[in-house]
């Protein structure tokens, strides 16, 4: 009843900007918290950005300064400018979404993740 879908991966140079969108679709009656999370080989899922429904954001640390998100309420959708790329920031990216939809019987409160974007950074 609810997708998530991203866009905007790709392969890029180091010093290389991206940037990552996820619509959410179906029958959304509102999203609170969007957020992006990598998980790299080798390594646990951690959180790159969120941000919750008035625009107040949080960064990882690894980020701040360099990594933009923003939202778009009217598109149900979530952004993730990328600059300054590094090779460290190489990950597969998802997006996730705390929602209320409609299941045509009641309204219910779920969080989605995204199908991953893949970020390459590399020369």
């Amino acid at each position: 009843q609810v997708q998530l879908v991203e866009s905007g991966g790709g392969l890029v140079q180091p010093g290389g900007s991206l940037r990552l969108s996820c619509a959410a679709s179906g029958r959304i009656f509102r999203v609170n918290n969007m957020g992006w999370y990598r998980q790299a080989p080798g390594k646990q899922r951690e959180l790159v950005a969120r941000i919750d429904s008035g625009g107040s954001t949080d960064y990882a640390d690894s980020v701040k300064g360099r990594f933009t998100i923003s939202r778009d309420n009217a598109k149900n959708t979530v952004y993730l400018q990328m600059i300054s790329l590094k090779p460290e920031d190489t990950a597969v990216y998802y997006c996730n979404a705390d929602l209320v939809y409609f299941d045509g019987l009641r309204y219910r409160s779920r969080t989605y993740d995204g199908q991953g974007t893949q970020v390459t950074v590399s020369s």
